[in-house]
């Protein structure tokens, strides 16, 4: 067996699959277009390449000895086909066992997303792939929505009372690199992955107030309006907003709300709570 390529290694799911691929005692390579934030991570416990989706002269470093690839789409890649030339170099690489793609919980359904093509693109390919479909990351409240808890004590997401199966981004890496790790047990597969429960982001802020003993409310923010400011206030990238914006908009559908097993039947225990995230990333709003 070859080695594991991580795209995206940097990345909140992607350093999840790294650590925990290295913790089986597997091959890694982990590639980024921060060199040398890679080689600062992760030192001489993997190899460490610049990579770029969209520079075809970067693939062959990336894929030296590499039989088994994880692909996380970079956030300011909109646009499905930036990922084809990568997907065409994998099946022309003619060693590959599994690709292991970072997609969406509910995508069969929802073909505006970029992840829905990118699934299309890589079953056309005839790779053999795993789709990895998580729920919202816990890891959004402690990232991209924690400038608001951390200074304001509000929760800005546009759901209302719908409810979402929050999964802790190390549980999806942690499986990820089990799958990766005995690729011949998972191929042509698509793991849908929640966490134990469903809960709105009323309980969230529940919670949070809980742990940090202090009141935070959720606002319940008209769509338009968390639009609005996540644009002018925030100053986000407006692709990155309009992707979020989807995805809120599925999640008022009832999109989110899905609680499956898969994470227990492969892993042979529960997925973290999110009682438990909060307790562990409790800096990330203090």
């Amino acid at each position: 067996m070859g080695r594991i390529l991580i795209t995206g290694a940097l990345g909140n799911v992607g350093k999840y699959v790294a650590d925990y691929a290295i913790k089986n005692n597997q091959e890694v390579t982990v590639a980024s277009r921060n060199l040398e934030a890679l080689k600062k991570t992760y030192g001489n416990s993997a190899s460490c390449v610049s990579f770029d989706f969209t520079n075809p002269d970067t693939f062959d470093a990336a894929l030296n000895d590499v039989d088994r690839v994880f692909i996380m789409r970079p956030p300011h890649l909109g646009n499905p086909a930036d990922l084809k030339p990568f997907i065409e170099a994998l099946k022309q690489s003619k060693t590959i066992t599994l690709v292991c793609f970072l997609s969406l919980i509910g995508i069969e359904h929802n073909p505006v997303p970029p992840h829905y093509k990118i699934e299309k693109f890589i079953e056309a390919s005839g790779l053999p792939y795993c789709h990895i479909r998580p729920s919202f990351f816990m890891q959004n409240i402690s990232g991209i929505h924690a400038f608001e808890i951390k200074h304001f004590n509000r929760i800005v997401v546009p759901v209302g009372k719908a409810l979402t199966s929050f999964i802790d981004a190390e549980d999806i890496g942690e499986l990820t690199a089990k799958v990766l790790s005995e690729p011949e047990k998972h191929k042509n597969t698509k793991y849908s992955l929640t966490g134990s429960e469903a809960i709105d982001y009323y309980e969230a802020a529940t919670i949070l107030s809980q742990h940090l003993e202090r009141e935070i409310i959720y606002t319940k923010p008209k769509p338009s309006m968390a639009k609005k400011y996540w644009n002018s206030v925030r100053g986000l990238d407006k692709d990155y907003v309009f992707v979020m914006g989807m995805l809120y908009m599925m999640t008022r559908l009832g999109t989110a709300k899905t609680v499956t097993t898969t994470f227990e039947e492969i892993m042979g225990k529960k997925p973290q709570s999110f009682s438990q995230f909060v307790e562990k990333n409790i800096d990330c709003w203090k």
